[in-house]
């Protein structure tokens, strides 16, 4: 059993495991660093977070802490465009947030509460459970997977693109290509959304 202390301590290993995430990257985060950082041995940080697959799932929910729940608005499709550009904005707020939450599965506290507040929207859009649940799943995993891409955006991607698809080998893939390679990612994300919500609303 994990005292209130333990708590505390705890707290503070996910604090420093984040100030590494944010200083030099997700690959830069192990329990031995965060133990260095802190000045104690690693013993210590493993009696609290137990493993490096439990720091990233607790540094998840840290993550999940970011999205206020205040001042939401009362139409519910309103309230689930504001909790997903809340959400995106809280993986944004870390470098490369979004690769700590992404193949995680965290029922912790702040975790939880975004995920109420996000199917409960959805449920009173009229959603049925299925759907809702569904729904909500759908809206994590784009918002997820387009602010991946966009933390781990380089140029040497477009440039890839550009010089492999011609025309002549990859009409249609030449046609939207500038699209493709934008960095338009806001955009994408409120059109990817929409489109979403269109069909939830839809039934």
């Amino acid at each position: 059993m994990i005292t209130r202390n333990g708590d505390s301590r705890r707290d503070e290993i996910v604090r420093v495991a984040l100030d590494l995430l944010d200083e030099e990257g997700l690959e830069a985060v192990s329990l031995r660093a965060v133990a260095r950082r802190l000045g104690v041995r690693l013993n210590t940080v493993s009696w609290h977070v137990k493993t490096k697959a439990r720091l990233r799932e607790l540094m998840a929910d840290a993550v999940f802490a970011g999205i206020s729940l205040d001042g939401l608005p009362d139409d519910w499709r309103d309230r689930t465009t504001e909790l997903a550009h809340r959400f995106r904005r809280a993986l944004l707020a870390h470098r490369d947030g979004a690769f700590v939450v992404a193949g995680t599965f965290v029922a912790e506290p702040a975790t939880l509460r975004a995920a109420e507040a996000l199917v409960a929207a959805l449920l009173d859009g009229g959603l049925e459970p299925r759907d809702a649940g569904w729904t909500c799943w759908t809206i994590l995993y784009f918002t997820l997977g387009l602010t991946q891409e966009e933390q781990g955006a380089t140029g040497a991607v477009a440039g890839l693109l550009e010089s492999a698809v011609t025309p002549d080998s990859h009409p249609a893939l030449a046609r939207v290509l500038p699209h493709l390679v934008d960095n338009e990612f806001t955009r994408r994300f409120e059109f990817g959304l929409d489109r979403i919500l269109d069909t939830a609303a839809r039934g």
